[in-house]
């Protein structure tokens, strides 16, 4: 058991390490190549786009033809994305076709991993085991970049050619290791709309599922933007960039492992509305960068504030649920997904029209969403008090 819990959080950290270890090493691609920097918000969305929408497909055939075999095909075709993009950096059209075979090879893999973990867990022990699921992917998240930036500066292909050996090596190791698990439950099919999500849309939680999206789209728009940014401002290159991706996890690791614990039930609101004051204040920040220092204090801002936001509105949605808590975190899944499908593309088109300017709108929109906090807090038409009655 314990075997293979490990095996399937290495199979969700690749598969978010291959999110992330793109981001350092996109813009210098797109740079060196010539391509137009709207490219580098196509690439990641199309991700997005390939995984999201072909999620509840996958989780189909995971029930049907087993999750061992969807876990080794999944993993098959996420190698060979990897392949394809460390040898065709200078074809744009294979280039797109990578991350599609990414993006579709991802929601395999999640759906697959996920259902495989609710065949082998009983109630009492699968939130766990979930949350360790979760933990992978948040590591997978905050190393990528950081990886990605360390490896580019040797050469641009080397992160992803090691990434495809090293998956191509934890397939041949799941082959042997995982065994076809007795069907318990079914995988997550991670629909667009979660079944019963329009009723939780007449409630208050209604502000919570549109702040997470804004909270996402402002994440998706700074990881899309900030090599470009600093490319012109002090011609960052992908090994400073690792370096400061290594940093700003450590802040965002810290802020998940020690503040959050602090917030008191009841008082997470308040602790949302001042990680919204500082994600702007680093966004702010951003357009005066003079130096890879300045660069990487302004980036730790913001990611303390947008981690201490993500963080804390998981729980105060989960409690504002009523009780839904499935259906919740599927919409809240829906939203994040929205965000990171849109927010690429529409701010590195608008780094396009007007480069720094593109940090004062992020700032304003994270000060934008307190609103939407406040009219949460104000407003009492709460799924809580029609679980207690």
């Amino acid at each position: 058991m314990k075997k293979t819990i490990l095996l399937l959080m290495s199979v969700q950290f690749f598969v978010y390490l291959g999110f992330g270890i793109i981001i350092p090493i996109l813009p210098e691609v797109i740079v060196q190549q010539g391509y137009g920097e709207i490219h580098v918000g196509g690439l990641i969305t199309i991700y997005a786009l390939a995984s999201f929408f072909t999620a509840p497909l996958w989780g189909r055939l995971s029930d049907n033809t087993g999750r061992k075999r969807l876990i080794l095909i999944g993993l098959a075709g996420f190698s060979l994305s990897f392949f394809l993009f460390s040898l065709f950096l200078d074809n744009l059209a294979l280039l797109y076709l990578s991350r599609i075979i990414g993006g579709l090879f991802s929601g395999a893999l999640y759906t697959a991993v996920t259902g495989y973990v609710a065949d082998i867990t009983s109630d009492e022990d699968r939130n766990k085991y979930m949350g360790l699921l979760g933990m992978s992917i948040g590591l997978g998240f905050i190393f990528g970049p950081a990886i990605g930036g360390l490896l580019g500066s040797i050469s641009l292909s080397l992160p992803f050619t090691a990434s495809a050996v090293l998956v191509l090596l934890l397939m041949a190791y799941a082959s042997l290791v995982l065994k076809e698990p007795v069907r318990q439950g079914e995988a997550v099919k991670r629909k667009l709309l979660p079944k019963g999500a329009s009723v939780l849309w007449q409630y208050r939680i209604r502000y919570l599922f549109l702040f997470s999206f804004l909270v996402t789209f402002l994440l998706a728009g700074l990881e899309s933007t900030f090599q470009l940014f600093q490319i012109d401002q002090i011609q960052i290159t992908p090994l400073q960039l690792g370096y400061l991706f290594i940093a700003s996890g450590l802040v965002d690791a810290a802020i998940q492992g020690g503040v959050v614990r602090r917030i008191k039930d009841g008082k997470e609101t308040q602790w949302i509305i001042g990680a919204q004051i500082v994600t702007a204040a680093g966004l702010f920040l951003l357009p005066f960068t003079t130096s890879l220092v300045f660069a990487g204090i302004a980036l730790s801002i913001f990611t303390a504030g947008n981690a201490l936001a993500r963080t804390a509105i998981v729980s105060l949605t989960s409690k504002e649920s009523g009780g839904k808590y499935g259906t919740a975190a599927g919409v809240a899944y829906s939203m994040d997904n929205m965000g990171r499908i849109i927010g690429p593309l529409f701010f590195t088109w608008m780094l396009t029209i007007q480069s720094g300017a593109v940090y004062y709108l992020s700032g304003s929109l994270a000060l934008l969403a307190i609103i939407l906090v406040v009219l949460f807090r104000k407003s009492a038409n709460s799924l809580r008090t029609v679980e207690n009655g």
